[in-house]
Protein backbone atom coordinates (compact mmCIF):
# COMPACT_ATOMS: atom_id res chain seq x y z
CA UNK A 1 0.00 0.00 0.00
CA UNK A 2 1.31 3.43 -0.92
CA UNK A 3 2.33 5.53 2.01
CA UNK A 4 -0.15 8.27 2.76
CA UNK A 5 1.34 11.73 3.27
CA UNK A 6 -0.40 14.70 4.75
CA UNK A 7 -1.02 17.47 2.27
CA UNK A 8 0.36 20.72 3.61
CA UNK A 9 -1.14 23.94 2.31
CA UNK A 10 1.13 26.60 0.87
CA UNK A 11 0.11 28.96 3.67
CA UNK A 12 1.24 26.43 6.28
CA UNK A 13 4.47 25.49 4.55
CA UNK A 14 5.60 28.89 3.29
CA UNK A 15 3.38 31.73 4.54
CA UNK A 16 5.77 34.39 3.24
CA UNK A 17 5.45 33.10 -0.30
CA UNK A 18 1.68 32.71 -0.10
CA UNK A 19 1.08 36.18 1.34
CA UNK A 20 3.77 38.32 -0.29
CA UNK A 21 1.48 39.48 -3.10
CA UNK A 22 -1.15 40.57 -0.57
CA UNK A 23 1.40 43.10 0.69
CA UNK A 24 1.77 44.43 -2.85
CA UNK A 25 -2.01 44.65 -3.27
CA UNK A 26 -2.10 46.76 -0.11
CA UNK A 27 0.54 49.26 -1.23
CA UNK A 28 -0.99 49.40 -4.72
CA UNK A 29 -4.37 50.22 -3.20
CA UNK A 30 -2.76 52.87 -0.96
CA UNK A 31 -1.04 54.50 -3.95
CA UNK A 32 -4.23 54.51 -6.04
CA UNK A 33 -6.25 55.97 -3.19
CA UNK A 34 -3.64 58.65 -2.41
CA UNK A 35 -2.61 59.76 -5.91
CA UNK A 36 -5.52 62.20 -6.18
CA UNK A 37 -4.08 64.13 -3.22
CA UNK A 38 -0.88 65.07 -5.07
CA UNK A 39 -0.39 68.85 -4.97
CA UNK A 40 -3.49 69.56 -2.87
CA UNK A 41 -1.56 70.83 0.16
CA UNK A 42 -3.13 68.32 2.52
CA UNK A 43 -0.68 65.66 3.65
CA UNK A 44 -3.06 64.43 6.37
CA UNK A 45 -5.73 63.77 3.76
CA UNK A 46 -3.29 61.79 1.63
CA UNK A 47 -2.09 59.78 4.62
CA UNK A 48 -5.65 58.99 5.68
CA UNK A 49 -6.49 57.76 2.17
CA UNK A 50 -3.46 55.43 2.11
CA UNK A 51 -4.17 54.08 5.59
CA UNK A 52 -7.82 53.44 4.72
CA UNK A 53 -6.81 51.33 1.71
CA UNK A 54 -4.14 49.34 3.57
CA UNK A 55 -6.48 48.57 6.45
CA UNK A 56 -9.25 47.60 4.07
CA UNK A 57 -6.99 45.25 2.08
CA UNK A 58 -5.78 43.37 5.14
CA UNK A 59 -9.25 43.16 6.69
CA UNK A 60 -9.85 40.19 4.36
CA UNK A 61 -6.49 38.40 4.68
CA UNK A 62 -6.06 35.51 7.09
CA UNK A 63 -2.96 36.53 8.97
CA UNK A 64 -2.06 37.92 12.37
CA UNK A 65 -0.16 41.08 11.60
CA UNK A 66 1.04 43.33 14.41
CA UNK A 67 2.54 46.74 13.69
CA UNK A 68 5.79 46.79 15.64
CA UNK A 69 7.50 49.55 13.63
CA UNK A 70 5.46 52.64 12.88
CA UNK A 71 4.31 55.94 14.23
CA UNK A 72 3.11 56.53 17.74
CA UNK A 73 -0.48 57.71 18.09
CA UNK A 74 -0.92 61.44 17.48
CA UNK A 75 -4.03 63.29 18.61
CA UNK A 76 -6.51 63.47 15.76
CA UNK A 77 -4.01 62.32 13.15
CA UNK A 78 -4.77 59.55 10.66
CA UNK A 79 -2.46 56.61 10.63
CA UNK A 80 -1.65 52.99 11.32
CA UNK A 81 0.12 53.05 14.64
CA UNK A 82 2.36 50.93 16.85
CA UNK A 83 0.37 48.03 18.25
CA UNK A 84 -2.34 48.14 15.57
CA UNK A 85 -3.41 44.85 14.04
CA UNK A 86 -3.68 43.96 10.37
CA UNK A 87 -5.44 40.88 9.04
CA UNK A 88 -8.33 38.81 10.33
CA UNK A 89 -6.35 37.35 13.24
CA UNK A 90 -7.97 34.00 12.55
CA UNK A 91 -6.65 31.44 15.06
CA UNK A 92 -3.78 29.46 13.57
CA UNK A 93 -3.10 31.96 10.77
CA UNK A 94 0.55 33.00 10.30
CA UNK A 95 1.87 35.72 12.56
CA UNK A 96 3.81 38.62 11.07
CA UNK A 97 5.58 41.60 12.55
CA UNK A 98 4.80 44.60 10.37
CA UNK A 99 6.74 47.77 9.67
CA UNK A 100 5.06 50.32 7.44
CA UNK A 101 4.79 53.87 6.28
CA UNK A 102 1.51 54.29 4.36
CA UNK A 103 3.17 57.25 2.63
CA UNK A 104 6.86 57.96 2.91
CA UNK A 105 6.98 61.51 1.60
CA UNK A 106 3.65 63.05 2.64
CA UNK A 107 5.11 66.56 2.36
CA UNK A 108 6.18 65.76 -1.19
CA UNK A 109 2.66 64.64 -2.07
CA UNK A 110 1.11 67.74 -0.58
CA UNK A 111 3.43 69.94 -2.68
CA UNK A 112 3.20 67.88 -5.87
CA UNK A 113 6.88 66.89 -5.64
CA UNK A 114 8.61 63.62 -6.59
CA UNK A 115 9.76 60.89 -4.18
CA UNK A 116 6.73 59.46 -2.40
CA UNK A 117 5.92 55.79 -1.97
CA UNK A 118 3.64 53.52 0.02
CA UNK A 119 5.90 51.02 1.75
CA UNK A 120 5.58 47.96 4.00
CA UNK A 121 7.72 45.17 5.39
CA UNK A 122 6.65 41.96 7.08
CA UNK A 123 8.63 39.31 8.91
CA UNK A 124 7.28 35.94 9.99
CA UNK A 125 7.26 36.32 13.75
CA UNK A 126 7.73 34.00 16.71
CA UNK A 127 4.72 33.51 18.96
CA UNK A 128 6.66 35.31 21.68
CA UNK A 129 8.90 38.28 21.00
CA UNK A 130 9.49 40.09 17.72
CA UNK A 131 11.63 39.74 14.62
CA UNK A 132 12.17 43.49 14.26
CA UNK A 133 13.90 45.93 16.59
CA UNK A 134 11.82 48.96 17.50
CA UNK A 135 14.07 52.01 17.84
CA UNK A 136 12.43 54.23 20.51
CA UNK A 137 13.95 57.54 19.33
CA UNK A 138 11.95 59.58 16.81
CA UNK A 139 15.06 60.16 14.69
CA UNK A 140 18.21 58.16 13.96
CA UNK A 141 21.59 58.77 12.36
CA UNK A 142 21.82 56.70 9.17
CA UNK A 143 24.45 55.65 6.67
CA UNK A 144 23.55 53.41 3.72
CA UNK A 145 25.69 51.96 0.94
CA UNK A 146 25.53 49.30 -1.74
CA UNK A 147 26.42 45.57 -1.80
CA UNK A 148 29.97 46.05 -3.13
CA UNK A 149 30.85 48.48 -0.33
CA UNK A 150 29.21 46.25 2.29
CA UNK A 151 31.05 43.13 1.09
CA UNK A 152 34.40 44.94 0.85
CA UNK A 153 34.08 46.24 4.41
CA UNK A 154 33.32 42.74 5.66
CA UNK A 155 36.49 41.37 4.05
CA UNK A 156 38.91 44.28 4.44
CA UNK A 157 39.26 46.01 7.80
CA UNK A 158 41.26 48.87 6.31
CA UNK A 159 38.27 49.88 4.13
CA UNK A 160 35.73 49.98 6.94
CA UNK A 161 33.92 53.10 8.08
CA UNK A 162 31.02 53.87 10.39
CA UNK A 163 28.82 56.70 11.62
CA UNK A 164 31.74 58.25 13.52
CA UNK A 165 34.05 58.31 10.49
CA UNK A 166 34.58 61.79 8.97
CA UNK A 167 32.41 62.36 5.89
CA UNK A 168 35.43 63.00 3.66
CA UNK A 169 36.99 59.66 4.62
CA UNK A 170 33.72 57.80 3.97
CA UNK A 171 33.58 59.31 0.49
CA UNK A 172 37.25 58.56 -0.27
CA UNK A 173 36.85 54.91 0.74
CA UNK A 174 33.61 54.55 -1.20
CA UNK A 175 35.26 56.01 -4.30
CA UNK A 176 38.16 53.56 -4.01
CA UNK A 177 35.84 50.56 -3.54
CA UNK A 178 33.60 51.60 -6.43
CA UNK A 179 36.52 52.39 -8.74
CA UNK A 180 35.36 56.00 -9.16
CA UNK A 181 36.82 59.45 -8.94
CA UNK A 182 35.62 61.36 -5.90
CA UNK A 183 33.64 63.68 -8.17
CA UNK A 184 31.69 60.68 -9.46
CA UNK A 185 30.53 59.57 -6.00
CA UNK A 186 26.87 60.57 -5.57
CA UNK A 187 25.73 61.32 -2.01
CA UNK A 188 22.09 61.87 -1.03
CA UNK A 189 21.17 63.87 2.08
CA UNK A 190 17.89 65.26 3.40
CA UNK A 191 17.84 69.05 3.01
CA UNK A 192 17.65 70.03 6.68
CA UNK A 193 19.47 72.65 8.81
CA UNK A 194 20.80 69.85 11.03
CA UNK A 195 22.86 68.60 8.06
CA UNK A 196 24.70 71.86 7.31
CA UNK A 197 28.13 70.55 8.37
CA UNK A 198 27.64 67.25 6.54
CA UNK A 199 26.58 69.04 3.37
CA UNK A 200 29.57 71.38 3.61
CA UNK A 201 31.91 68.36 3.93
CA UNK A 202 30.49 66.71 0.81
CA UNK A 203 30.89 69.93 -1.16
CA UNK A 204 34.38 70.55 0.18
CA UNK A 205 35.72 67.20 -1.00
CA UNK A 206 34.00 67.60 -4.37
CA UNK A 207 31.57 64.66 -4.40
CA UNK A 208 28.25 64.97 -6.23
CA UNK A 209 25.51 66.03 -3.82
CA UNK A 210 21.79 65.39 -4.22
CA UNK A 211 19.55 67.06 -1.64
CA UNK A 212 16.03 65.74 -1.11
CA UNK A 213 13.08 67.39 0.60
CA UNK A 214 11.50 64.28 2.10
CA UNK A 215 11.21 60.51 1.74
CA UNK A 216 14.43 58.89 2.90
CA UNK A 217 13.42 55.23 2.46
CA UNK A 218 13.91 55.45 -1.29
CA UNK A 219 17.12 57.44 -0.82
CA UNK A 220 18.61 54.89 1.58
CA UNK A 221 17.72 51.94 -0.67
CA UNK A 222 19.05 53.68 -3.79
CA UNK A 223 22.76 52.82 -3.27
CA UNK A 224 21.82 49.11 -3.44
CA UNK A 225 20.07 49.50 -6.80
CA UNK A 226 22.47 49.14 -9.72
CA UNK A 227 20.71 51.70 -11.93
CA UNK A 228 19.97 54.41 -9.35
CA UNK A 229 23.21 56.36 -9.80
CA UNK A 230 23.45 56.82 -6.01
CA UNK A 231 26.43 55.61 -3.96
CA UNK A 232 25.78 56.82 -0.42
CA UNK A 233 22.92 58.01 1.73
CA UNK A 234 23.72 59.75 5.00
CA UNK A 235 22.04 61.93 7.58
CA UNK A 236 19.42 62.00 10.30
CA UNK A 237 15.93 60.76 9.49
CA UNK A 238 13.00 58.87 10.94
CA UNK A 239 13.80 55.72 12.93
CA UNK A 240 10.85 53.64 11.58
CA UNK A 241 12.00 54.39 8.04
CA UNK A 242 15.41 53.03 8.98
CA UNK A 243 13.93 49.67 9.92
CA UNK A 244 11.91 49.56 6.70
CA UNK A 245 15.13 50.21 4.78
CA UNK A 246 16.84 47.38 6.68
CA UNK A 247 14.19 44.91 5.46
CA UNK A 248 14.90 45.89 1.84
CA UNK A 249 18.66 45.72 2.28
CA UNK A 250 18.37 42.20 3.69
CA UNK A 251 17.13 41.23 0.22
CA UNK A 252 19.47 43.46 -1.79
CA UNK A 253 22.69 42.74 0.08
CA UNK A 254 23.42 46.39 0.79
CA UNK A 255 24.50 47.85 4.11
CA UNK A 256 23.06 50.31 6.59
CA UNK A 257 24.21 51.67 9.92
CA UNK A 258 21.77 53.30 12.31
CA UNK A 259 22.09 54.91 15.75
CA UNK A 260 19.53 56.73 17.86
CA UNK A 261 19.61 60.52 17.64
CA UNK A 262 18.08 62.30 20.61
CA UNK A 263 16.26 65.57 19.93
CA UNK A 264 16.21 66.99 23.45
CA UNK A 265 16.48 66.14 27.14
CA UNK A 266 12.77 65.35 27.37
CA UNK A 267 13.14 62.63 24.75
CA UNK A 268 16.33 61.40 26.42
CA UNK A 269 14.45 60.97 29.69
CA UNK A 270 11.61 59.10 27.95
CA UNK A 271 14.01 56.76 26.16
CA UNK A 272 15.85 56.05 29.42
CA UNK A 273 12.62 54.42 30.67
CA UNK A 274 12.53 52.10 27.66
CA UNK A 275 14.50 48.81 27.84
CA UNK A 276 16.11 49.78 24.53
CA UNK A 277 17.42 52.96 26.13
CA UNK A 278 20.58 51.15 27.21
CA UNK A 279 21.49 50.89 23.52
CA UNK A 280 21.30 54.60 22.78
CA UNK A 281 24.94 54.68 21.60
CA UNK A 282 24.81 51.38 19.72
CA UNK A 283 25.32 51.31 15.95
CA UNK A 284 22.85 48.81 14.46
CA UNK A 285 23.40 47.06 11.13
CA UNK A 286 20.54 45.96 8.86
CA UNK A 287 20.55 42.33 10.02
CA UNK A 288 20.40 43.49 13.65
CA UNK A 289 17.27 45.57 12.97
CA UNK A 290 15.38 42.90 11.02
CA UNK A 291 16.38 39.60 12.59
CA UNK A 292 13.93 37.18 10.98
CA UNK A 293 15.34 35.28 7.98
CA UNK A 294 12.28 35.75 5.76
CA UNK A 295 11.63 39.47 5.54
CA UNK A 296 9.24 40.71 2.85
CA UNK A 297 9.64 44.28 1.59
CA UNK A 298 7.29 45.94 -0.86
CA UNK A 299 6.58 49.43 -2.10
CA UNK A 300 4.46 51.15 -4.73
CA UNK A 301 5.39 54.50 -6.21
CA UNK A 302 2.97 57.40 -5.79
CA UNK A 303 5.16 60.15 -7.24
CA UNK A 304 8.35 59.13 -9.03
CA UNK A 305 11.57 58.40 -7.14
CA UNK A 306 14.92 56.60 -7.51
CA UNK A 307 13.15 53.45 -6.45
CA UNK A 308 9.97 53.50 -8.56
CA UNK A 309 8.00 55.55 -11.09
CA UNK A 310 4.86 57.12 -9.69
CA UNK A 311 1.25 56.35 -10.56
CA UNK A 312 0.48 57.33 -14.16
CA UNK A 313 -3.09 58.30 -15.01
CA UNK A 314 -3.80 57.93 -18.73
CA UNK A 315 -7.42 58.37 -19.69
CA UNK A 316 -9.41 55.77 -17.77
CA UNK A 317 -6.31 53.71 -16.96
CA UNK A 318 -3.91 53.90 -14.02
CA UNK A 319 -0.44 52.36 -14.23
CA UNK A 320 1.29 51.44 -10.99
CA UNK A 321 4.90 50.40 -10.45
CA UNK A 322 5.84 48.29 -7.44
CA UNK A 323 8.81 46.40 -6.06
CA UNK A 324 8.61 43.18 -4.05
CA UNK A 325 11.60 41.60 -2.29
CA UNK A 326 12.13 38.47 -0.21
CA UNK A 327 15.21 38.32 1.99
CA UNK A 328 15.21 34.51 2.24
CA UNK A 329 15.62 33.97 -1.52
CA UNK A 330 16.99 37.45 -2.35
CA UNK A 331 14.34 37.65 -5.07
CA UNK A 332 13.51 41.15 -6.29
CA UNK A 333 10.44 41.60 -8.48
CA UNK A 334 9.44 44.77 -10.31
CA UNK A 335 5.71 44.73 -10.97
CA UNK A 336 3.89 46.99 -13.41
CA UNK A 337 0.11 46.82 -13.28
CA UNK A 338 -2.47 48.48 -15.52
CA UNK A 339 -5.77 49.21 -13.78
CA UNK A 340 -9.02 49.91 -15.65
CA UNK A 341 -10.61 52.68 -13.63
CA UNK A 342 -14.09 51.80 -14.85
CA UNK A 343 -13.74 48.45 -13.10
CA UNK A 344 -10.91 48.71 -10.55
CA UNK A 345 -12.13 48.63 -6.96
CA UNK A 346 -10.32 48.73 -3.65
CA UNK A 347 -11.73 47.82 -0.28
CA UNK A 348 -11.85 50.78 2.11
CA UNK A 349 -12.28 50.20 5.82
CA UNK A 350 -14.02 53.57 6.24
CA UNK A 351 -16.84 52.44 3.95
CA UNK A 352 -16.64 48.72 4.72
CA UNK A 353 -17.12 48.13 1.01
CA UNK A 354 -15.45 47.77 -2.36
CA UNK A 355 -15.11 51.22 -3.91
CA UNK A 356 -14.22 52.32 -7.44
CA UNK A 357 -10.86 54.09 -7.54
Amino acid sequence: MAKQTKRISLTESDPERSLEFEFIRATEAAALNAVHWIGRGNKEGADAAACDAINGTFDHIDMRGEVVIGEGIKDGAPGIFLGDRLGTWKPGSPKFNIALDPIDGTTNISKGLPNSISVMAGVLAPEQGTAMVNIPSFYAEKLAYGPLVAETMRKNKSMRFNLDTPVEEIIRKTAKIMGKNIGQVVVVILDRPRHEKMIASVRRIGAALRLIADGDVTAAIAPSLADSGVDLYMGIGGSPEGVLTAAALRALGGGQQLRMWIRDEEERADIAKDPAGKNVKRIYEAEELVTGPGAIFCATGISSSWLLPGVKLIGRKAITHSILMRARSRTVRYIQAVHDLDHKTIYLRSRNAETLV
